[in-house]
């Protein structure tokens, strides 16, 4: 059987998949929820969810700093990647090796395809529509207050979400507008802050983990703008933590109207 995935690279499988690695967190995560127990073998060291597997399974390195090497060892038959968590280089070295499955995820409709697609990829379609349909019954209404947000994901330089993320794509969902228009991760001056004039700074728990320190010393930076520290994993990471997401949208609109 033949596989396209994301970015247009084709992979043949002549069954089910029995040893997987999963080289991104959100990924991994779902595939503990496709119940791949068995299946899979290896993940990163920033594949945090679920603890069981990030205490017993076998990692092969960061996202962006793989141990080819182990990769190798394990022999698996499967290995699923992303295009922007992953290297280039390294998707290109390991395609040229194994049968490599690369989402390519810009939004909430592309997640939800990366869903589908790994559903079917693993035999696990009931498992995964049974997810697509709780997220989207999760959803529901959220209330759009308007306001302009700055999200940023990196402190020193201070690096942000601009509009051509899945973050982007998240906040606009969560009620907001980003006030970022154009780009992925650009990094912006305090000077640029202040003209951006946001309603709200979010600062995400990851991939830099903002703490009250920051929190507190960009509030001073920023005095016009509410500076607040937001649960990053609902919202970038992409698999079955979506099913989470929503409501913790509509709880962070309803503490921001009546702060």
């Amino acid at each position: 059987m033949q596989f396209t995935d994301q970015i247009g690279h084709v992979i043949s499988l002549s069954k089910q998949p029995q040893r997987i690695i999963s080289i991104v967190p959100s990924q991994t995560e779902l595939l503990f929820d496709f119940e791949l127990e068995n299946e899979v073998i290896g993940i990163t060291k920033f594949c945090i969810h679920p603890k069981k597997w990030f205490d017993t399974k076998e990692r092969i390195g960061g996202t962006k700093t793989l141990n080819i090497e182990k990769i190798r060892s394990l022999k698996p038959d499967l290995i699923i990647a992303n295009k922007e968590e992953n290297t280039k280089e390294q998707i290109e070295l390991l395609q040229s090796e194994f049968n490599v499955w690369t989402s390519d995820i810009h939004n909430l409709d592309t997640a939800i395809d990366m869903i589908d697609q790994l559903g079917v990829l693993t035999n696990c379609i009931p498992k995964a529509q049974q997810l697509i349909h709780g997220i989207f019954e999760s959803q529901g209404e959220i209330k759009s207050n308007s306001k302009s947000v700055l999200y940023s994901i990196w402190h020193e330089p201070f690096m942000v979400a601009g509009s051509d993320t899945f973050i982007s794509d998240m906040l606009s969902a969560a009620g907001f507008e980003n006030v970022v228009t154009k780009g992925r991760y650009p990094e912006l001056s305090a000077q640029k802050v202040k003209e951006l004039q946001p309603d709200f700074i979010f600062l995400s728990s990851e991939p830099f983990p903002f703490k009250e320190k920051q929190r507190l010393d960009y509030q001073k930076q920023f005095p016009d703008s509410k500076v607040v520290l937001v649960d990053g994993e609902l919202f970038s990471w992409y698999g079955s933590r979506l099913l989470k997401s929503f409501d913790y949208f509509r709880e962070l609109n309803e503490s921001l109207a009546q702060s």
